[in-house]
């Protein structure tokens, strides 16, 4: 998943949106056009989560409302994947529990309950379609970075008992939006 050293390095013209920023919270439009704004974006977001080390990233976490996340496959090592406009579909197995934590919301790490088989269509940068389908890590991360475009949180998911837990680290990062 890291780049060799020798591939150029690039700065993002976003940066990581951290909770409670309010686009974290809104429900995501869907991309109209395959075009080099969209383009100039899934570069900054993959370059804002080689940085800091997910295995995927939505577009709200990179302060842009619209449907699209990159997200690792089951092979953690291959190059993040482009999800434009995705939907989920084809739950199956048991709904399992599981460890999640988020960019957004550094520090921050609890149980979620996912269902750990299902189905993914969406686009490419290029406008075609695509399905995958996932039975392992993949199905977990599709299903996050979904609730971003949605806007979901692992805090709105995760056990009420993490939530407590984790009510300190939240509380800072609400305090350093607000500016003390």
């Amino acid at each position: 998943m890291t780049p060799s050293v020798s591939e150029p390095r690039r700065t993002p013209g976003r940066s990581l949106v951290l909770y409670p920023d309010p686009v974290l919270r809104r429900r995501a439009r869907p991309i109209e056009a395959f075009d080099g704004w969209l383009r100039d974006l899934v570069a900054d977001m993959r370059e804002l989560m080689r940085i800091h080390r997910g295995a995927g990233i939505a577009a709200p976490q990179a302060g842009e409302a619209v449907r699209v996340f990159l997200a690792v496959g089951d092979d953690s090592e291959e190059e993040p994947r482009v999800f434009v406009n995705p939907r989920l579909h084809d739950f199956a197995g048991e709904i399992s529990l599981a460890a999640e934590g988020c960019l957004s919301l550094p520090d921050i790490e609890g149980q979620v309950a996912r269902s750990p088989e299902l189905s993914i269509t969406a686009f490419d940068l290029e406008g075609r379609a695509f399905t995958l389908q996932s039975a392992e890590f993949a199905a977990r991360v599709w299903q996050h970075e979904m609730d971003h475009l949605d806007g979901v949180l692992i805090v709105d998911r995760m056990r009420s008992i993490d939530r407590l837990s984790n009510r300190k680290a939240i509380k800072e990062l609400e305090q350093a939006h607000a500016g003390g």
